[in-house]
């Protein structure tokens, strides 16, 4: 980008920051956001810059880089990065940039290398950053240590790897340490990815999310969903039926005499876990309700342990089941395009054909994904009309969409230096 055409950016930036800084110091509580957040290519990248680059984001699974030289890519809007198992067990996270001219240094997925090398040039990386070469053209005066890949803070917990842009990252220990509680019982050290989909949405990341923060919607749409899920979102939902709550309490009771936590924990309006029950009668998230893989998790001897839902915004929720995890990523590709990536995980020494089957295993949330995707994109195309205007939200059905759009107005109103309410 040459100096007039970045001169021309940053003003347009400018202005979106100023819009959209008054427009979220103005909106009214409890109702969808203005038009420009949900279409506009400046305000989308506000989303990138103040939002992607600077909260934590979930990126993976421990499971996913098992031993050392393992890694895994993921691209934030523009910056790609690559999370590697190095030495002596340690995880690591890098700007996926060579140093020598910025060129990609992984440009698969995923996979296992001895160095990180560059297909450019040849520049070499330990696993841990260094540059360890750079041919001897560069000059006797050249100094490695001075040219090693530029760091990004990660964490991990409980199996799942956090990523996190920023240059002072917020602190999460709380969050992490409950992580470790809450999933100590699965065991998610000895887990393996059983099967994998990406679904692109030509919708707004918003709009995702926020279908994914309500079952206002569920019983319309979600018919494979529902045969195991129950619509309330937890043990505290204020639709809950008195049958409901009952079948809460003798659950929270069986898993209190096995030691399995199941209490409603909340890290602000960002994080979230809870175990709440399945339909009765049924122990897994599968057609039939019945087991998706005959090797449970962890150290579980019964399949019926509900599922811990876990929300960790702006971009992942999950449900941890007693055979299987499903676990959900959802990165913005554009003002109005959005990959959601779902995982489905089993006991890492489940066999396949034997103990499950990876389609059987993935029927629900493919159908349930398909007709999120629809929604979403259904939401998309009226929002882009001249027609639209913010609408109000259901305190009863919507409490979980009020609680993300909150956040979010707050986050981005405090990356943008303005008060909030």
């Amino acid at each position: 980008m040459n100096l007039i055409a970045s001169s021309h950016f940053d003003s347009h930036l400018t202005s979106a920051r100023e819009v959209a800084t008054t427009l979220l110091s103005s909106r009214a509580p409890g109702f969808s956001l203005p038009q420009p957040f949900y279409n506009d290519a400046q305000t989308f990248s506000l989303d990138m810059k103040e939002i992607f680059e600077k909260e934590w984001l979930f990126a993976g699974m421990t499971c996913e880089i098992p031993a050392k030289g393992n890694f895994i890519t993921v691209d934030i809007g523009d910056n790609p990065v690559i999370i590697v198992r190095g030495a002596e067990n340690r995880i690591h996270a890098f700007h996926n940039v060579c140093r020598h001219r910025g060129s990609r240094l992984c440009l698969e997925e995923k996979g296992k290398v001895a160095k990180l090398v560059c297909g450019y040039h040849q520049w070499t990386y330990e696993l841990d950053g260094r540059l360890l070469f750079a041919g001897s053209d560069m000059g006797e005066d050249f100094d490695l240590a001075s040219y090693g890949l530029k760091p990004v803070s990660v964490e991990t917990a409980g199996g799942f790897i956090f990523i996190n842009l920023g240059d002072e990252p917020p602190v999460i220990d709380e969050l992490l340490e409950t992580l470790e509680h809450y999933l100590e019982p699965h065991q998610m050290n000895n887990v393996k990815v059983a099967a994998q989909s990406s679904i692109v949405e030509q919708a707004n990341w918003k709009l995702v999310i926020e279908n994914n923060r309500e079952c206002y919607h569920c019983n319309g749409a979600h018919p494979e969903l529902l045969n195991s899920l129950q619509e309330f979102d937890d043990s505290d939902d204020p639709r809950a039926t008195p049958a409901y709550k009952a079948l809460v309490a003798r659950k929270q009771a069986e898993w209190d005499s096995e030691n399995i936590p199941w209490q409603l924990q909340r890290f602000g309006k960002r994080n979230r876990l809870t175990r709440t029950p399945l339909q009765e009668g049924t122990v897994s998230m599968t057609m039939d309700g019945k087991q998706g893989c005959k090797k449970l998790m962890g150290r579980f001897t019964n399949p019926d342990m509900g599922s811990l839902r876990i929300l960790n915004l702006p971009n992942s929720w999950s449900h941890i089941l007693g055979d299987h995890a499903v676990v959900f990523r959802v990165l913005p590709l554009g003002p109005q395009k959005t990959v959601v990536t779902t995982k489905w995980l089993v006991h890492k020494d489940a066999v396949e054909g034997v103990d499950y089957d990876p389609e059987q295993l993935r029927k629900v949330w493919d159908a349930t994904n398909a007709q999120d995707r629809h929604l979403a994109e259904q939401n998309q195309r009226g929002i882009n009309s001249k027609a639209y205007q913010p609408g109000p939200y259901s305190k009863t059905f919507e409490f979980g969409v009020i609680d993300f759009v909150d956040w979010y107005s707050e986050r981005m109103l405090h990356h943008l230096g303005a008060s909030t309410r």
